[in-house]
């Protein structure tokens, strides 16, 4: 399942949303690639898209939720990369 948290998250002028699957990343990839979201804005686990595009997508068929709900249901899915490796920080 795609799932989409609220844009909350300010950069660039802006706030951002961020778009996961539950189930794989290929399936994420997928839904991003057929609503004409670029690669650039995968990060590690998600990606990230603008407030503008929220509705869209949602009415695309990404399913809103919270942030802690996205962010539960990633890590349960196994998908979650953990803040760690983001940052280069693994031994």
């Amino acid at each position: 399942m795609i799932l989409i948290d609220e844009a909350v998250w300010p950069a660039h002028d802006t706030l951002w949303a961020h778009l996961v699957s539950d189930a794989s990343y290929d399936e994420l990839h997928a839904f991003a690639a057929r609503h004409g979201i670029p690669r650039r804005g995968f990060d590690h686990d998600h990606y990230d898209v603008p407030e503008s595009r929220r509705a869209e997508l949602i009415a695309g068929g990404a399913v809103a939720v919270t942030g802690l709900d996205l962010a539960r249901r990633l890590e349960r899915s196994g998908l979650r990369v953990s803040q760690r490796v983001k940052r280069g920080l693994t031994a």
